[in-house]
């Protein structure tokens, strides 16, 4: 269940697919194709109103970070490791995404390494973005500041790059607002480059320059990728409000820096001189500082690495901030620990509560630490009664999200499901002692009923997560019939989702890949499917004979060692598999023994024909190569113009031999969408598409007869998703440029069963879909020629304003069917009374003209029987007067309001 996260071929192939420079191709084929993507972005196109939502799987990625606001209650953000930003949205106890606008071009902004809500005005937050340090990501960060709680940002970029998905991405916060003066802030920085201020709240940036360390700690000095070699540099600043009044700086403030031997610096006169802590433990790296002003404490978790996986001792200390005596007040001596400390908060309505994690304690389960008199004593979340048993504090309810318990049957001292890992996050709500959210390698746990570890009762830990998609996404299918999606996902295997409103009960089993490669079912045959990926042990390809619900392993071949791609034959009889570490090889049956494929490089990726069961194709280094007897030789095509690298994905049309899409390249060379109608022996270029990147099928529009296609392009010059019902004559972007996801690039397919539905993959948001409003199945995204009845009967409208702030405000409507028939459909109309706007909607899809709103139903909730009712939710801006609607149409009849 360890998360890597670092997801090194997509990642790199994002980045070549960026900010690569031509392979020293020669200077008339690289203009030949600049011209040709030229032409690319001159072509006109249409654009259609989609409803984009989650496949739910709820969470699925680490959450290094969880920030609650300390003047307004319920207001809290979570950060994720390059899934972006999320805001918690108390009255339906989840989560928003806040960076889905972040594009193509700056996708390593969807990696957050710090968050900060302002503690003088809450309606303004910070984001410390960027993914990588090193050359995996071409971009710098940015620090992206919002007035509106993170519903619109402008970004101030920096001169150096920040690290999301970097080695001790879990310490922090690096980013603070001052809470005395908030247009001053400070941001840590990685790789040497220091201490940076603001003084005009986040829009310029300028580096504290008598600041006295830049840090020293990597991980790996003899890494040459520079992933684990990287200074990780300024880790944590904490400001003491003790030592400021409104409107002025605050003067005391506490610095974190990545050097066991320097880890703690202060200034008292805000900021204008530094000097090291004296005093201070050595020989770690200081992971949390967090300061109770009330008492005149500062409590630091220490670790001997900069995790968030490493760590093997730690420490905690309390410094008296009046008298400079530093207490060693960890809970457990430093030589019986196998681990470092990390996750410090305190109870800021109790205070002398605190409370840590040992973040890095894999085995059994991670441990959580809790003090109620300053960390003089302390009490376990659990302990051995008599090895191997033990005994919890708390009780876990995953119901929720019952696939964190891993499908495992573990032995004695492990349970399932786990505590947690990499628990490096830990927050008290600062205004509900009850409350505590944590993060871990997989999801928010958290627990409304903490004060019972005082009173010996037992709190209860659920997922507290819904809302925030962090999977990393490799390929997906929708099969024409069975369950409408198959995914191959990063760290937590896949899923087959029969229904994409709820959380799947299991991940792929039996057995479990830690990361899905690829998969592909009988096109003929839907129940047969395959998958392949990697496992530190074990075999590394699974078949499944019910589509996907049942799994059972394959055999690898010699040489393996990770999962690569896999097609199936047409009618699910034979299988052709490029796996990692070995050639090319090929099977009949469910593989129990494999031949080496003649004629084909290894590495090249596979697909089969949709029709022919014998015929099988695939790509490598601009070579495209066809195989007719089952996988068993391979040909070369003859088709030139092709993408020179590996960036490349192909796929061939269900219901017609031989009719093969195939979308790639890289900027300066071939760069674009090629399709072939015969089986690849030619193939031929749209020249109204400057580059693409991914090739999917679903179901034709109405009246016409080619499957619709789908893929995450530069048409136009709009990079975007895009969606053809003529075969690629002409083009309609069906994304806008508040959903763009980052980077889009490793898959996309169609649904066959309903026109306009589409499955993207994201780099950490997860599988995201959307349905058109286009409910007529025509291709140019205008209105329905024969649009939905309205519904008939009474209906009832209940508008409650759950949250507001100065110039915005968050909504819940319930609409009920008070009548005797149900609903196949509805819309909801209203005006507002003083010049509101809705600024992001959920549950339903709206448009606003002046006051007057109209709100329509999604296709998963356009059914309402008798009696029933349906909600959705907004957000929305308004000035002078926040008045509620007081009139509700549907159709051409009234609603009660209540």
């Amino acid at each position: 269940m360890r998360r890597t996260r670092i997801l090194t071929t997509v990642l790199a192939l994002a980045a070549a697919l960026l900010a690569a420079s031509p392979p020293a191709p020669a200077a008339e084929r690289a203009g030949q194709a600049e011209q040709a993507e030229r032409a690319g972005d001159k072509v006109s196109i249409a654009a259609d109103t989609y409803t984009w939502k989650n496949a739910r799987v709820d969470g699925g990625g680490f959450v290094p970070g969880i920030v609650f606001n300390r003047k307004e209650k319920n207001l809290a953000y979570a950060r994720t490791d390059i899934g972006g930003a999320y805001r918690w949205v108390e009255s339906s106890k989840t989560w928003t995404p806040l960076l889905d606008s972040v594009g193509w071009d700056d996708w390593g902004h969807t990696g957050v390494v710090s968050l900060a809500s302002d503690p003088v005005d809450p309606n303004k937050v910070y984001v410390a973005a960027g993914t990588y340090t090193n050359s995996w990501d071409p971009g710098n960060g940015a620090i992206y500041r919002s007035s509106d709680r993170g519903a619109s940002w402008q970004k101030a970029s920096l001169p150096f790059k920040l690290g999301g998905n970097m080695p001790g991405r879990g310490m922090g916060e690096r980013l603070a607002v001052d809470p005395h003066r908030n247009s001053v802030l400070y941001l840590g920085a990685p790789s040497g480059k220091g201490l940076w201020r603001s003084t005009d709240s986040g829009a310029t940036w300028s580096q504290v320059t008598n600041f006295p360390n830049v840090g020293d700690y990597v991980a790996d000095p003899s890494d040459t990728s520079g992933y684990s070699s990287d200074n990780q540099g300024i880790v944590w600043v904490t400001f003491d409000e003790s030592t400021g009044g409104a409107g002025t700086a605050t003067k005391t403030i506490y610095v974190g820096v990545a050097d066991k031997e320097n880890a703690i610096y202060r200034s008292t006169d805000a900021g204008a001189t530094w000097s090291r802590v004296a005093g201070q433990p050595t020989g770690h790296l200081a992971h949390k500082g967090v300061l109770d002003a009330t008492n005149g404490h500062l409590y630091v978790a220490y670790s001997d690495t900069g995790g968030p996986y490493d760590g093997g001792k730690g420490r905690l200390y309390r410094y008296a901030t009046a008298t400079g005596t530093w207490t060693n007040i960890s809970p457990v001596a430093e030589a019986d620990t196998s681990f470092g400390f990390s996750g410090l908060t305190l109870d800021r309505q109790r205070p002398g509560t605190v409370m840590a994690t040992a973040y890095s304690s894999w085995w059994p389960d991670t441990q959580i630490f809790r003090s109620t008199d300053k960390g003089a004593t302390w009490t376990k979340a659990w302990d051995y009664t008599s090895y191997p048993n033990r005994e919890n504090r708390f009780t876990m309810d995953v119901s929720s999200s019952p696939w964190l318990t891993w499908g495992a049957n573990p032995s004695p001292p492990e349970q399932t499901p786990k505590l947690g890992w990499m628990t490096e996050s830990l927050e008290i709500d600062p205004f509900d002692s009850n409350r505590m959210m944590y993060g871990t390698g997989a999801t928010i746990y958290g627990t409304e009923n903490l004060t019972n570890w005082d009173s010996g009762a037992k709190f209860t830990v659920k997922p507290m997560v819904r809302g925030l998609e962090e999977t990393a996404v490799n390929d997906l299918a929708s099969p024409p019939s069975g369950a409408p999606l198959l995914s191959a996902l990063g760290d937590i295997g896949g899923f087959r989702h029969t229904d994409l409103t709820k959380v799947p009960s299991m991940m792929f089993t039996q057995p479990n890949f830690t990361t899905t490669t690829s998969l592909d079912f009988a096109e003929t045959d839907p129940n047969t499917v395959v998958r392949v990926g990697n496992l530190d042990s074990g075999p590394h390809i699974a078949f499944s004979t019910d589509n996907g619900a049942n799994w059972f392993a394959g055999t690898d071949p010699s040489g393996v060692s990770g999962g690569g791609t896999v097609a199936a034959g047409a009618d699910g009889s034979r299988f052709v598999w490029s796996p990692a570490g070995t050639g090319v090889r090929y099977t009949t049956g469910f593989g129990t023994s494999w031949r080496e494929s003649s004629g084909i490089p290894s590495g090249a990726i596979v697909e089969s024909d949709r029709v022919d069961p014998k015929t099988f194709y695939g790509f490598k280094s601009g070579t495209f190569y066809v195989s007719t007897d089952g996988g068993a030789t391979f040909t070369a095509s003859n088709a030139g113009g092709l993408p020179s690298g590996d960036s490349v994905r192909f796929k061939a049309l269900p219901g017609t031999k031989g009719d093969v899409w195939l979308a790639g390249g890289e900027t300066g060379g071939a760069y674009g969408l090629w399709h072939s109608t015969d089986g690849g022996a030619t193939f031929t270029k749209l020249s109204n598409v400057a580059q693409a990147d991914t090739i999917g099928f679903g179901k034709a529009a109405a009246g016409a007869s080619y499957q619709t296609l789908y893929t995450s392009a530069r048409i136009g010059g709009v990079r975007g998703i895009f969606r053809s019902t003529d075969k690629g004559a002409t083009w309609t972007r069906i994304n806008d440029d508040a959903h763009q996801w980052g980077w889009t690039g490793a898959a996309i397919t169609g649904d066959p069963r309903v026109y306009g539905r589409v499955y993207l993959s994201t780099n950490g948001r997860g599988v995201v879909y959307g349905d058109t409003s286009d409910t007529g199945g025509g291709g140019g995204g205008g209105t329905d020629p024969d649009p939905e009845p309205q519904p008939t009967g009474a209906c009832a409208v209940t508008y409650k304003i759950t949250n507001q702030w100065s110039g915005g405000f968050q909504a819940d409507v319930r609409l009920a069917n008070t009548g005797t028939g149900a609903w196949s459909g509805w819309t909801l109309n209203w005006s507002f009374p003083n010049g509101q706007s809705v600024t992001q909607l959920w549950n339903a899809a709206h448009t606003q003209s002046g006051a007057a709103v109209s709100v329509k139903n999604l296709a998963w909730n356009a059914n309402v029987a008798a009696g029933s009712s349906v909600s959705f939710g907004f957000t929305g801006s308004w000035s002078g007067t926040n008045g509620r609607p007081t009139a509700f149409r549907l159709g051409d009849q009234s609603c009660t309001v209540t």
